[in-house]
């Protein structure tokens, strides 16, 4: 955000919900290892009874919200005051905001109001900050090159999964650049990105999708790093438990529904933009059970039908914007989101199967990245393709 950009009044917040993970890693950062913070027992016979989290944690976002939303890159922070009005405890939501309350013409700098709020509405804690807008140069040689020479950038949904993770390798490996999305677990994307010989080829964005502000907060993040997105490949699943047609409720159903077709509905819808006019490629996850179905599986081949239905909707709506739409169906494959499943389950998939394996995680990738690929496959839209080893052919 350029400083012209700015106007009074503006504002921006920041969500998070205070874990005792955080307050764990605080103290293990700045040394701060108050009892008061890090033991339950020791705060239990204060005034407090419950663990209090670092006042200057919950400050810390506020941070968050001039680096990454007001103004953003290119923010230097000089000056912060701050009162601490109410303790903050694990498992309360913090809300920051921060409102543009005076603007600097001559120092090309802006004054906030940082508030933070709990999840009750109170305020924990208010101040303001000074922030300097340092202005990003770029030469005409510069400009120049990167236009003849822009990266093609991917969005992969789910990229911290099995699946998901193979397909950041594997695009990583052809040049694309990469915003990869976790929820709960980024172990494996930060490994990948410390191999790399240029990180910042690897961007990795944590969000809840079965949260209000998942998507918005991927959105937030695309918008911040690029204009223009080659390819989104959605991986992302809930968990896949097994559950009897007479035990099934339709919350069983909403959670499917959810994330199998809600999520990348709107992510498609709200980065159409991003896509249009680039022969961009936007990959979805089906199933195999769609055509084969699974005992005990109703509420996920229903969700997953769904999608297949989304997927060739939008191949057509979407054709005229240049932008191609397609979904991958493997079979049973060797990833987390299976291990629960029984043994012998796997075996006798593994046995019926003329190719006699299960799938690996790899073999998907490389056909969601065969889709998203526009150089490789420019042509293809509203078609499936399916990774069984076999199992059902057509």
């Amino acid at each position: 955000m350029i400083y012209s950009e700015i106007f009074v009044g503006q504002t921006a917040e920041v969500k998070h919900q205070i874990t005792a993970k955080d307050i764990d890693k605080f103290a293990e950062l700045t040394g701060d290892d108050n009892r008061l913070h890090v033991d339950a027992s020791y705060a239990k016979k204060t005034a407090f009874k419950k663990q209090v989290a670092h006042g200057m944690l919950g400050a810390s976002f506020i941070s968050t919200v001039i680096g990454t939303k007001l103004p953003g890159d290119g923010a230097l922070w000089f000056s912060q005051s701050l009162e601490f009005l109410l303790p903050v405890r694990i498992g309360d939501t913090i809300t920051v905001i921060a409102e543009v309350l005076k603007k600097n013409d001559r120092e090309e700098s802006i004054e906030l109001s940082t508030v933070i709020f709990n999840q009750n509405k109170q305020k924990v804690t208010t101040g303001n900050a000074k922030v300097k807008i340092i202005p990003f140069e770029e030469t005409e040689e510069q400009t120049i090159n990167e236009s003849h020479n822009e990266p093609r950038t991917a969005l992969i949904v789910g990229a911290s999964g099995g699946i998901g993770l193979e397909v950041t390798k594997q695009l990583l490996k052809d040049g694309f650049h990469v915003i990869g999305h976790y929820n709960r677990n980024k172990s494996g994307l930060v490994d990948l990105r410390n191999t790399l010989d240029q990180p910042e080829r690897l961007r990795i964005i944590q969000s809840d999708l079965t949260s209000n502000s998942g998507v918005d907060q991927i959105l937030e993040t695309v918008n911040r790093y690029t204009d223009s997105l080659d390819a989104l490949v959605y991986t992302s699943s809930p968990s896949i438990p097994n559950i009897d047609f007479q035990l099934l409720d339709w919350s069983d159903f909403a959670v499917q529904i959810k994330l199998h077709v809600e999520i990348p509905f709107l992510l498609t819808q709200k980065l159409e933009r991003h896509l249009a006019n680039r022969q961009a490629g936007v990959v979805f996850i089906t199933t195999q059970s769609i055509e084969q179905p699974f005992a005990k599986l109703t509420h996920y081949t229903t969700a997953k039908g769904a999608l297949l239905g989304l997927a060739k909707s939008l191949a057509t709506d979407l054709a005229g914007k240049k932008i191609r739409v397609n979904a991958v169906s493997p079979s049973i494959a060797d990833t987390d989101l299976n291990a629960d499943l029984p043994k012998k389950i796997k075996l006798l998939t593994a046995a019926k199967t003329p190719l006699k394996r299960l799938a690996d995680p790899k073999d998907i990738a490389q056909a969601i990245v065969f889709l998203a690929d526009s150089s490789k496959s420019g042509f293809i839209t509203g078609e499936t393709i399916r990774i069984n080893g076999g199992q059902v052919m057509w």
